[in-house]
């Protein structure tokens, strides 16, 4: 196979060029899962040219019976995604605000994997549509593995995971159509929840639709705790900034994007990486102080909400640097479990809604697609790990031996001082009802973001979005939507849409 002609194409389409060229002259035998050499690979063994097949044609056995299971359950959101490694490098000194491994000393690196996602589509779904998309960071540690697990945006639709199912669905498929969108669906649910109105915003804005995952910002979205060497505990939001630059691409290009080239991100990412063009971000960090929250004129734990860079300004950490791509998409990307209860000492969570139930959710989602044992795959495993579970399906690491209960004296995994001293005490009050926070002052923050951040031009684009998606549902279902979220933002914004969908007749025909 020639050579000549193998940087004409991108990487991507070079990959089995690549390989090749590597392993010129490598002959290897082809052999079954459990390393049997395979004598003839092209043919069944049968009875004659017409009989039937042997069932001690294990060559064939062996291969139908691992292809029939070769996929696992795909995620119930953030389906779609792409990945790679490198490495997080500290730049400036945070260690007054945590005591966290990876922060202890200007210089240090920690690898990294990163899995960048859309949140509704399934696996197959264009990459050019507009969506949130997911920013994922699982930090290889020496107190095991540390995972935060954002979005592009820095809030959310919703703040509490009792909605969450609902918000999902209405994102996804109709179950009786099994189309998507079903823009009834969506309008609906957010013209009955104004606390959707931030996310809608950003989400129609420009940044619905980024040029390539290298070209768009991440964040943590979710308020965290720190706690440092002394003790002391601070609130903490984590900030990505791409050295890449903003970019995003018009609808129209989109659209034609996504039918010419429906991997279009993820094609982007691995060709950068292949050609030395390393994508990276800047990380920061806002603090706040348990004294700074409980006077805040808002909830500082609402996913809904920013912290205002002019009251809590970006801190600078370091920065992240994506060097290598994944040797294998199946083992190494759509196998990498993230999950925001994966937190080393020093980082805490806090009593955000949307945090406390990803806790739980994201490890059963784990188990139910991967597995009991999914941190023992690699790209999920720790350096090391010691305690008192043990077997279960796929087990690979049953720990030399050591016993498998607690307490013992026969040299098991004893309790660690340091993470002890470094686990905060958190005073709690309050009653235990439902209490649903969803009008929480839903407009202040969208209207800053409407008035003061987009320029005119980006608000023109932003109504034509809108207006894109409205014009798509019930007119009763359109007017609910202006006077719940976009009139309480700014009534020009509510009069532009009103404007473009029913031009001078002003009225709405349809009632549900």
């Amino acid at each position: 196979m020639s050579s000549k002609k193998t940087f004409q194409r991108d990487a991507a389409a070079n990959q089995l060029l690549q390989y090749a060229e590597k392993r010129e002259g490598e002959k290897k035998s082809i052999t079954t899962n459990s390393g049997n050499p395979v004598g003839y690979k092209d043919a069944s063994l049968t009875v004659g040219y017409h009989g039937p097949t042997l069932l001690q044609d294990v060559m064939l056995l062996d291969d139908l019976s691992h292809f029939t299971k070769e996929r696992n359950p795909e995620r119930v959101v953030h389906a779609k995604g792409a990945g790679a490694f490198g490495y997080f490098e500290v730049t400036h000194d945070i260690t007054q605000y945590t005591a966290a491994k990876p922060f202890s000393e200007i210089g240090k690196r920690t690898p990294i994997a990163m899995r960048f996602s859309t949140v509704a589509g399934e696996r197959g779904y264009p990459d050019t549509v507009r969506d949130i998309r997911g920013f994922a960071i699982k930090f290889y540690t020496e107190d095991g593995i540390w995972d935060i697990v954002g979005n592009n945006t820095p809030v959310f639709f919703i703040k509490d995971a009792a909605l969450f199912s609902s918000f999902i669905h209405v994102m996804k498929r109709n179950p009786v159509t099994n189309l998507r969108p079903d823009y009834d669906m969506f309008w609906d649910m957010e013209s009955l929840r104004p606390e959707t109105t931030h996310q809608t915003l950003i989400t129609f804005s420009d940044r619905g639709i980024p040029r390539s995952y290298r070209h768009m910002h991440g964040y943590g979205s979710h308020t965290y705790g720190f706690v440092n060497h002394e003790g002391k505990f601070s609130w903490v939001k984590y900030h990505f900034v791409t050295n890449q630059g903003i970019q995003n691409i018009p609808p129209k290009e989109a659209e034609k994007l996504a039918g010419q080239d429906t991997d279009y991100h993820t094609r982007d990412l691995y060709n950068a990486i292949a050609k030395g063009d390393y994508p990276s971000w800047d990380f920061f960090i806002q603090i706040m102080t348990p004294e700074q929250a409980d006077k805040s004129p808002y909830d500082p734990f609402d996913l809904t909400k920013v912290w205002l860079h002019a009251d809590y300004p970006l801190i600078p950490v370091g920065r992240i640097v994506l060097n290598k791509n994944p040797s294998n998409y199946f083992g190494e990307v759509e196998q990498i479990a993230m999950d925001v209860a994966h937190l080393i000492p020093g980082i805490e969570p806090s009593p955000d809604r949307m945090l406390q139930a990803r806790m739980f959710a994201y490890r059963d989602t784990h188990q139910y697609r991967l597995g009991p044992n999914y941190n023992q795959l690699p790209v999920n495993s720790p350096y090391s790990v010691h305690n008192y579970s043990r077997d279960g399906y796929g087990t690979v690491n049953s720990q030399g031996g050591a016993p498998n209960y607690h307490p013992n004296s026969f040299e098991g995994p004893v309790n660690d001082e340091r993470a002890h001293e470094l686990a905060p005490s958190i005073p709690l009050h309050g009653e235990a009802k439902r209490i649903d926070s969803g009008n929480d002052d839903n407009f202040s923050q969208p209207r800053l973001l409407y008035q003061r951040v987009l320029k005119e031009d980006e608000r023109e684009r932003l109504v034509d979005n809108l207006v894109d998606w409205l014009k798509r549902t019930t007119p009763a279902i359109q007017k609910r939507t202006i006077e719940n979220l976009f009139d309480p933002v700014d009534k020009s914004l509510g009069n532009r849409l009103r404007e473009a969908l029913f031009g001078d007749e002003g009225e709405f025909h349809i009632e549900i």
